[in-house]
């Protein structure tokens, strides 16, 4: 078992490099600046889910430890459309990051650091040195108590150095809508938009410009009451309660409140919001305590990032998309429960059962007819299809995509999945809507454009392009609305015209790890400071490993308890799929009831057969 204090070796961190620098007045920043700081570089990318979680989670330490730490956030795209830097700054602005953001648009700094996860994060002490990497999200416990305890090492050494850091916050703009998320038409015909960027609701008339009112206080929280009084984070999506409903709920609309991790109930009558699921506090994988036993029903049960709400007849209840965990939630209000329906909570494109389906990051939903709803599949670029037979029975099948790491702005007609050349492609989708002839409409975000889907012919076309980050699509007045999201407006676009696309497929360009044909591969569990393995009921760790395509791996695969292996590769090139968990509880041995907690990461890592390859492997995993 490690010792909980152990550290990594001291290595000099790399210099800093990329493209320029965010949120620093114009100034560039290098290590040597920083010298005297504790410093954590967050590696992030603004499409993926778990690094919108890490952000939220660092305010704390921000303002905590804002004499001795300085944040900055390493942007390493995984998407083309995040490689545009202004689509960056914008990602800047719309999630609040408040530390300087180095824009690593070529993966230099990714490289330096060996990076293999978004997100990662670095800890380098006032020194200069790198003391601990960790992968994945929920570490905030663990880094509190390791700056904690380099603010006593260097504070006795005298090479810890207090004093504001280099950040510099940037102007803020004045819009009536910041980063509108999603939209839906209420019965009068005036528009309800999802603010995300004011942290609010936005009614505007049916033009979709006037403002008619605004429901939130405009400040992030999570607080119920009147509509000045109420405050929401990031709110998305938005759906209306049948009407048959609305008495005995006491609520008109649902509200996905994302960065809350809530549902919350909107009245319209009076614009009161009430929290309807959720207890606040982010769901774990494999946690223990995502369930409150003192507070019973949905407001006891944790969420993760639910990012839209539909009503499904089919159902009886609404169908949540949890982002955060790549599921399918079933919410029953007047029953009073909440649970997990679809998804295993591994990321990926894997069709079947409910239960079996792997789900990447669900950010839309549009009902069809006969128990059908539509999938915009962000982190896959897919569109799917959720058909549900009865109950928490049904399927879940892809119409449009290719997988995690293949995307691109492609019309064509879709056939077999996990062909490739000639098949239509998406880049990051976040909403979806039906349109009056039953096709389906896709906001493809990323490529700024919206594609129609025919379910008949399986054909895509492209209806529109030139916008700014399009995330949510709605029929309203007999017009189709785009909500374009980093344009801050609603934009109206012609339904029966159509463009020819023949556009571009891209795959996802990270640096490949050349190995041999036998790799020594382990995962390095440091428990926190302060707490070890938990293996009083048995083995405290757990590995899986897999590879798309699986030929590429010829023994190794599988789940084991043994946090390493051998693995035997074939010729040839691909990815291989990681997921390790250990649980670690506190060590002092006066605690009768342990506070534990379970630490876990996924990676893909690309890796190239070849002779003379590495032949070891090791990734670091932090309690």
């Amino acid at each position: 078992m490690p010792d909980p204090t152990t550290r990594l070796p001291r290595v000099r961190a790399s210099e800093l490099i990329g493209r320029g620098w965010l949120n620093t007045g114009g100034r560039d920043l290098t290590l040597a600046d920083l010298r005297g700081k504790i410093v954590l570089l967050d590696f992030w990318t603004f499409c993926c889910i778990n690094c919108l979680h890490v952000l939220d989670e660092l305010r704390d330490l921000e303002h905590r430890y804002a004499d001795e730490l300085v944040i900055v956030g390493v942007h390493s795209p995984k998407f083309t459309h995040e490689a545009d830097p202004d689509a960056l700054a914008a990602a800047v602005e719309r999630y609040g990051v408040a530390h300087p953001v180095l824009d690593d648009a070529d993966m230099t700094t990714w490289t330096a650091f060996t990076a293999r996860a978004w997100p990662t994060l670095v800890v380098i002490d006032p020194e200069g040195y790198v003391v601990a990497q960790l992968a994945g999200e929920g570490h905030a416990p663990s880094l509190a108590a390791l700056i904690t305890e380099l603010i006593r090492e260097h504070d006795a050494k005298g090479t810890l150095h207090r004093g504001e850091g280099p950040y510099v916050p940037p102007e803020p703009p004045s819009t009536a809508l910041r980063f509108p998320a999603k939209a839906i038409e209420l019965p009068g015909g005036t528009l309800l938009v999802a603010d995300a960027g004011h942290h609010s609701l936005a009614e505007l008339a049916p033009d979709g410009e006037t403002l008619v009112r605004r429901i939130g206080s405009g400040e992030r929280g999570a607080a119920d009451g009147a509509p000045d009084e109420a405050s929401f984070n990031e709110p998305n999506g938005l759906c209306l309660v049948p009407p048959e409903l609305q008495r005995s709920l006491g609520y008109d609309v649902v509200v996905a409140d994302t960065v809350n991790h809530l549902l919350r109930g909107v009245r319209l009558d009076d614009g009161h919001v009430s929290t309807v699921a959720g207890s606040g506090r982010p769901y774990r994988v494999g946690a223990p305590d995502n369930i409150d036993p003192g507070t019973p029903g949905p407001l006891g049960q944790n969420l993760s990032s639910p990012w839209d709400v539909a009503w499904v007849a089919r159902l009886g209840g609404f169908l949540v998309a949890m982002a955060g965990t790549h599921t399918l939630w079933a919410f029953d209000g007047e029953q009073g429960h909440i649970q997990h329906m679809a998804g295993t909570m591994n990321e990926g494109l894997v069709d079947g059962a409910l239960p079996q389906a792997w789900l990447a990051q669900p950010s839309g939903l549009a009902p069809g007819a006969d128990g059908q709803v539509w999938l915009a599949d962000a982190e896959t670029s897919a569109l799917r299809l959720v058909h549900l037979t009865g109950g928490f029975e049904g399927e879940v099948s892809t119409a449009v995509g290719q997988g995690l790491f293949e995307f691109g702005h492609r019309d064509g007609t879709a056939g077999t999945v996990g062909t490739v050349g000639t098949e239509p492609l998406l880049q990051h989708p976040l909403g979806v809507c039906l349109l009056p002839d039953g096709s389906v409409a896709v906001a493809d975000t990323y490529n700024g454009a919206v594609r129609r889907y025919d379910p008949i012919t399986r054909e895509v076309t492209t209806l529109a392009t030139g916008l700014a980050e399009p995330s949510d699509v709605l029929v309203a007045g007999g017009r189709l609305l785009v909500v374009e999201s980093a344009a801050h407006r609603l934009t109206a676009v012609q339904i029966g015209h159509e463009l020819i696309h023949d556009g571009a497929a891209h795959h996802v360009q990270r640096p490949v790890t050349e190995v041999g044909e036998q790799l020594e591969f382990q995962v390095l569990f440091t428990p926190a400071p302060g707490t070890r393995l938990d293996d009083r009921f048995g083995p405290a760790t757990q590995l899986s490993v897999s590879s798309t395509p699986p030929s590429l791996l010829a023994w190794g695969h599988g789940e084991e308890t043994d946090l390493r292996r051998t693995l035997h590769l074939t010729e040839g090139q691909g990815v291989l799929h990681v997921s390790a968990r250990a649980a670690a509880c506190d060590a002092d041995p006066a605690v009768e009831f342990p506070a534990c907690h379970l630490a876990q990461q996924d990676w893909g890592i690309p890796v190239r057969v070849v002779d003379g390859g590495e032949a070891e492997l090791t990734l670091p995993l932090f309690g």
